[in-house]
Parts: C-alpha cells; sequence; structure tokens
C-alpha cells in the first residue's frame, strides 16, 4: 500500500516517458466522490489515485493474484469445499498421540 504522500513508482521509467494516453471514464457523483475521498487519503490527486489504482489492479490480474471464474466454476469450486476431506496420515498420528498429562507430565517438567 501507498503510505501517504507516497507515489507509485516500481518502475522509474515508466515515470520518465511521455505521458501520452488519455483514459476517460463516466463517474456518478456518489462513485467520484469515494475516490476523491480515497484519493486525499493517499495524499494524491485524484488522476494520480486513479493512475495507482489502474496499474495495481493490472499487475495482480497479470500476475495471477486475482482470480476469476465463472459462476459455474465458483459453484463446482463450492461443492470441492464442501467434500470431506482426506485424512492426512501425518495429522492423524498427531491427534492420536497421548497428551502430556496422560503421560504422567508436569508442566515444571
Amino acid at each position: 500500500m501507498l503510505q501517504k504522500g507516497e507515489r507509485h513508482n516500481r518502475n522509474p521509467v515508466h515515470r520518465l516517458e511521455e505521458k501520452t494516453n488519455i483514459i476517460t471514464i463516466r463517474l456518478s457523483e456518489a462513485d467520484a466522490a469515494v475516490l476523491k475521498r480515497a484519493a486525499d487519503q493517499c495524499g494524491q490527486s485524484l488522476t494520480e489515485f486513479a493512475h495507482t489504482s489502474i496499474l495495481r489492479f493490472a499487475d495482480a490480474v497479470i500476475n495471477g493474484r486475482l482470480i476469476a471464474m465463472t459462476p459455474e466454476g465458483f459453484s463446482d469450486f463450492c461443492l470441492g469445499l464442501s467434500d470431506p476431506g482426506a485424512p492426512v496420515p501425518e495429522m492423524v498420528e498427531l491427534i492420536n498421540r497421548p497428551v502430556p498429562w496422560e503421560r504422567g507430565q508436569t508442566a515444571d517438567k
């Protein structure tokens, strides 16, 4: 997360490049107010905030940190989570070990 007043500068070459591409978006007043408030809290202009946010999101998508799936894929994923898990032999052994007080051990041993 960028600290207040800190600017996105992961690649210094991008800072030196002339910025000639323009992206225009239309926002409701409520959405614009949310973005402006977030930009203010980050100590950035609305343009800087939008720029860094877009680049962060693009980076997450490109580098696989964002997982997207179809509704059907999500349903299959949820079904897989609800399936019973397979036993892990090491965990079974651990849970079956006697607890220290059953082995006659005390806290000061």
